[in-house]
């Protein structure tokens, strides 16, 4: 196994739950990327490099707070990007 910022996948699954909420928003595949980098540039990293690690992280993910730092971030993002799509 390699090396992975499990942060990542949950951002992107968080970001696709938000997006099919709100029909203003541009879903282009750019616009989407940046609103993933925003997001993920102020959230804290979830590096796993083994199963085990992996499945400890996904626990994690299940806590209220960490679920609602996510949202946060990704409806900061989505408000930014949103007001200034680079597409």
């Amino acid at each position: 196994m390699q090396i992975r910022n499990y942060m990542e996948d949950m951002v992107s699954d968080a970001l696709e739950e938000l997006l099919v909420q709100k029909d203003d928003i541009c879903k282009c595949q750019k616009c989407k990327l940046d609103m993933m980098v925003w997001a993920l540039n102020r959230l804290p990293p979830k590096y796993a490099v083994s199963e085990k690690g992996r499945l400890f992280t996904k626990l994690e993910e299940e806590e209220t707070q960490f679920k609602a730092d996510v949202t946060r971030e990704l409806t900061k993002a989505i408000v930014n990007i949103n007001k200034n799509p680079r597409h």
